[in-house]
């Protein structure tokens, strides 16, 4: 009692001592089966807003997982991370008792500990400056590790974001913060002390220097992790300016990356601290940080027998331990609120490592040693254009990915708000080029000067975006004065190389910039013995369209912003040829397969096609269109067959053209046309030709909610037999259609709602369909379907456009049917989900109108139920109720799949002589599908 006394007058004394920064000491006792850590903590906690407060706010992080209702269950469940949604009771976390008592002020409300905030009123006012001591005494209950990376496993504890604390970020009024394991910072700039009880002989590890075995005092920026094992963590001492870093890892590391880190290290903390001027005392790196932080795209590539090594065993060692230590320095020597300015520690992180590989790896490819790959003598990795860009050329292409699907958020958005590939590619990736591309102006020495000074001075203090900016356009003379606004915005900024003159030994280039931001830009030219001759220009605050002169020097192509430099919006604009009859325009280029466009080139992709139908047989095609890995504004696709059932041509095409406005309130806007050319029986052959127009709402790119409308018109021309002529079937005919779509494919509570309206000369039909699907239990599932539709007019004159009940008309060639007018026989056993949805045949269709329910449920591994019921009902004849029910099987799920009937309004259907042609087949032709179940494992 009297040495922990002398300790807290000790930790008492330390805080005054530190005016202003928050001061904490924990003891802490773990039990022995790890599920409970019992904790003393003493606060002292500094009123830094301008008034006084009535209450004081404590973090109480760990009740995010309490249950699967909390902001963190919801978040994971968007990450498609099923684990703390099915937990188990026993695995989940909660302050489990709290007692808080405070020096001269007592607590004069109740503490609800289910809560992430915990809110207690003062009976007096705590004043601006003055501090407060609270003394805490809790149970912490943690929960399993395998939620976030943090909390208990068989044999490690993670601590972190558990302890009680003070929200750093308080600014006076009550604003709730809740816990989305984001790795946001929740205290910094903290005194903290960290003594722990440990059960065993157990190990414990921390960012924390270690004062005494299990102790651990320092001052933090961001919140202290603390790692307990049963095993002996391994570890390596950096030496740097005459003293060790020690930098520890909370996983094991075997001796050959141990061995390469004993080189790479202090090449790595070197190489940041010169340009960042801080690094920490210690460094932890925890199993999660690593797998979160790694250089992505280098490793090796698995496939069956086979490994395709991109980059060498050190290479990969050396560009996943920059990654990790650059962002594990950034974080641990330099607060920020993540949430806001999340940008400029992730940007220049990026940054850093942009010029890490501008030194090291200036040579070394995106693709590494792979396109040297032989297969039969030739490599055949090399006629793709990804296999000639550069490393460092990843930062770009994955703004400009984002950015072709409209995907993309601005970079000033809460992080939290943020989509997981946007933080990388928004976050990180274009703000460390915009970084990166303002060096380059202003000169990456002055840039990097800046830089530390400003790191330096501002060490101790929460780092303002604000003062950061306006430094930086002083140092840069105001090349930066775009950064303020540009992060506020999703951007479409383009600059475009429209044409050029020579006058005089000069070129005058005609360049046109798109926006009001005063963004510069770089002009190369290239002359064809290899020589480059770089200008930089300064732009004014609106849109441009003027002449630039630079000397001709014998150029024959003309450059805006090389390569990935600026995150433009098309990049395709940016190059002019000078010489030869591709003067002022592109060259074409044939290519096989898919590939990251070269914009210097209309490339046009060639890709073999194969296709089946039972009546034109085996289809061999070739597809041409100019749709690469990245989406484009306008889109061709033109697919001739050669049909061996019929020896002719087949085939089909499309011109599709797309608006994707960065802000609106739609994502995109598409035009087009088609047309289709095949056989729908033997001998006999139609044609389609649409035109339509389709709107994606805007949404927002963490949710799975997709909104679309759109509009078509199709005319349909049918080659028909003696005996269609003779039944007076439709020879021609027009559909007009409009549909509305709504989607939300999130986990657990998967919902689809569809209604369409259809026209033509002889009728007009309504019909809606809603689709729930449930996951009742991990991997287990139930669905429900909803189907009616309602002929408002009907003056056909056959059944072809009728509702369907057991099987679909294809009467608008919507739907991949293999045998698509087959009435026995194998092919006519398929099922489309589709109308009514029944899978036992009952022969008959709905020329009025007709509802139906369809259910599913898995039952064990590849086997579902189901049942069907419904009504219909035909002219002239009343109403009838109909069902059936049965088993199905599940090949390769969403890919092929059996339904074998059981009992309907037919009867009890295995009894029948003919069961076995009753039994249908769905046959997605989804490889996707197909992919993902081989790769996940089956059932």
């Amino acid at each position: 009692m009297k040495k922990n006394l002398i300790l807290f007058l000790l930790f008492v004394f330390v805080a005054e001592f530190s005016a202003q920064q928050d001061s904490i000491y924990i003891q802490a006792k773990l039990s022995s089966d790890y599920k409970t850590l019992i904790v003393s903590q003493d606060i002292v906690y500094h009123n830094k807003n301008q008034t006084d407060v009535n209450e004081v706010k404590l973090l109480n992080w760990i009740a995010a997982y309490k249950n699967k209702g909390t902001a963190l269950s919801e978040r994971k469940l968007e990450d498609r991370d099923r684990e703390l949604y099915f937990s188990n009771k026993n695995e989940l976390g909660k302050l489990e008792s709290l007692d808080i008592r405070c020096d001269d002020f007592s607590i004069k409300s109740a503490i609800d500990l289910t809560k992430e905030n915990i809110y207690f009123s003062l009976n007096k006012p705590l004043q601006s400056g003055e501090s407060i001591n609270l003394h805490l005494e809790y149970t912490l209950k943690l929960p399993s590790i395998s939620f976030t990376g943090y909390g208990i496993s068989t044999n490690q504890v993670a601590l972190k974001y558990f302890f009680l604390v003070p929200d750093s970020f308080e600014k006076g009024e009550r604003k709730d913060r809740f816990y989305n394991d984001i790795e946001e910072t929740a205290n910094y700039n903290t005194h903290w002390k960290i003594q722990l009880e440990l059960p065993n002989a157990e190990y414990a590890e921390s960012n924390l220097p270690e004062i005494l075995p299990n102790y651990f005092e320092g001052i933090l920026k961001t919140d202290p992790e603390i790692f307990i094992s049963k095993t002996k963590f391994q570890k390596i001492n950096v030496p740097l300016d005459g003293a060790n870093i020690p930098v520890v890892f909370g996983y094991n590391v075997n001796a050959e990356i141990l061995e390469n880190l004993e080189f790479y290290a202090p090449l790595h903390l070197k190489f940041i601290n010169d340009r960042t001027g801080s690094l920490p005392q210690k460094i932890f790196i925890s199993e999660k940080f690593r797998n979160k932080e790694e250089f992505v795209g280098i490793k090796s590539l698995k496939f069956w027998k086979f490994n395709f090594e991109l980059f060498t065993e050190s290479e990969q060692v050396d560009l996943d331990y920059f990654s990790i230590l650059s962002q594990k320095v950034m974080e641990e020597t330099f607060a920020v609120n993540k949430n806001e300015n999340h940008w400029m520690t992730n940007g220049l992180q990026s940054y850093l490592e942009i010029q890490y590989l501008k030194k090291f790896y200036s040579e070394s490819k995106l693709l590494g040693k792979l396109p040297e790959t032989k297969l039969l003598g030739i490599k055949p990795l090399k006629l793709f254009h990804a296999s000639d860009l550069n490393l460092s050329d990843r930062y770009g292409l994955s703004y400009q990915y984002m950015m072709t699907q409209n995907l993309d958020q601005k970079i000033g958005e809460n992080f939290k708000d943020l989509s997981n590939f946007n933080s990388n590619a928004i976050s990180g990736f274009e703000t460390g080029s915009l970084f990166n591309f303002v060096a380059e102006k202003m000169g990456e020495l002055n840039f990097e000067t800046f830089l530390k000074n400003f790191l330096v001075e501002n060490k101790d203090a929460l780092l303002s975006s604000e003062e950061f900016l306006n430094q930086l356009s002083t140092k840069s003379n105001g090349s930066s004065n775009f950064f303020e606004e540009y992060i506020s915005e999703k951007q479409r900024v383009n600059f475009k190389t429209k044409s050029f003159e020579r006058e005089d030994g000069k070129l005058l280039v005609r360049i046109k910039k798109n926006t009001n931001l005063a963004v510069p830009f770089q002009l190369k030219t290239f002359s064809e013995n290899g020589e480059v001759q770089s200008y930089w220009y300064d732009t004014p605050s609106k849109k441009t369209d003027e002449y630039y002169e630079v000397p001709d020097k014998n150029a024959y192509k003309i450059e805006v912003n090389e390569g990935n430099s600026f995150p433009e919006s098309s990049l395709r604009d940016n190059y002019l040829y000078t010489k030869g009859i591709f003067s002022n325009m592109k060259k074409i280029k044939f290519k096989l397969l898919k590939d990251i466009p070269n914009p210097e080139y209309n490339e046009i992709y060639l890709n073999p096609r194969l296709a089946f139908n039972a009546y034109d047989r085996i289809l061999l095609g070739l597809n041409f269109k100019n749709k690469s890995l990245f989406d484009q504004n306008f889109e061709y696709s033109l697919t001739p067959y050669y049909s061996t059932g019929t020896q002719e041509i087949a085939g089909s095409g499309s011109v599709v053209y797309k608006i994707r406005p960065s802000e609106s309130f739609f994502r995109s806007l598409n035009f087009g046309v088609a047309g289709s050319f095949f056989h729908y029986d033997f001998d006999l052959a139609y044609q389609k030709y649409s035109a339509f127009a389709s709107i994606d709402w805007a949404k927002n790119p963490r949710s799975a909610i997709n909104r679309s409308f759109s509009l078509s018109y199709n005319h349909f021309e049918k080659d028909l037999s003696a005996r269609a002529i003779l039944n007076n079937e439709y020879d021609k005919y027009n559909l007009f259609n409009v549909n509305f779509g709504y989607s939300d494919n999130k986990l657990i509570h998967e919902k689809y709602f569809s209604t369409s309206y259809q026209l033509m000369e002889d009728f007009n039909k309504i019909s809606a369909e809603a689709f729930y699907r449930w996951e009742f239990a991990k991997n287990k599932k139930m669905s429900f379907r909803l189907f009616a539709g309602y002929f408002l007019e009907n003056n056909t004159r056959n059944s072809e456009f009728d509702f369907g009940i057991s099987r679909v008309s294809n009467y608008s060639f919507s739907y991949n049917l293999v045998g698509q007018s087959a009435t026995s026989g194998i092919l006519s056993q398929q099922f489309i989900l589709a109308d009514a949805g029944f899978k036992s045949f009952i022969d008959t269709t709905a020329n009025q109108f007709i509802t139906s329910v369809n259910v599913n449920s898995h039952v064990w591994k590849l086997f579902d139920v189901y049942a069907d019921v419904g009504f219909y009902k035909n002219k002239s004849v009343p109403s009838k109720f109909i069902y059936d029910t049965g088993v199905k099987v599940k090949i390769i799920p969403d890919f092929i799949e059996f339904f074998l009937p059981v009992y309907s309004t037919l009867g009890f259907e295995p009894s029948f002589k003919d069961y076995f042609s009753r039994v249908r087949f769905s046959l997605v032709l989804n490889f996707s599908s197909l992919v993902n179940t081989l790769r996940r494992g089956y059932y």
